[in-house]
């Protein structure tokens, strides 16, 4: 009795498990965050190069796995790759990286990212769209 409710637990904790892999951004097109993550330590809402300008931590990123687009302003580098921003910011003598949904990014640096495509402006494409 107990196998046959374990074996559905686990099937499902096995289909949950790729889907998120298959979801991160670490493919061949997306945001290279286990490198990130290797390369850079962890601090606060992202991680830390405690030496390197945000320019040199932008052009390490995007030597090790080339971004869509990159932009620049106020000091920082934006890395964007499909649905995700990276960005790259001035942190006492070095820098700090975030990464974060393209949505969101835009929302927050659009000033620097005038020729990037507008999220909004995106409607979709689903069934009915268009309509």
């Amino acid at each position: 009795m107990n196998s046959a409710r374990i074996l559905p637990g686990a099937v499902a904790a096995v289909l949950v498990t790729v889907l998120l892999s298959a979801c991160s951004s670490d493919g061949e097109d997306g945001v290279p965050r286990g490198w990130i993550g290797k390369t850079y330590s962890t601090g606060g809402s992202g991680w830390l190069d405690k030496d390197s300008s945000p320019a040199k931590v932008a052009d390490a990123i995007d030597d090790h796995r080339d971004a869509l687009d990159r932009a620049s302003g106020d000091g920082k580098e934006f890395l964007r790759y499909g649905d995700d921003m990276v960005t790259v910011s001035p942190y006492r003598s070095g820098s700090t990286i975030e990464i974060e949904d393209y949505r969101n990014g835009y929302r927050r640096h659009h000033q620097h990212l005038t020729y990037w495509p507008n999220p909004s402006s995106f409607r979709g494409g689903g069934p009915g769209s268009g309509k």
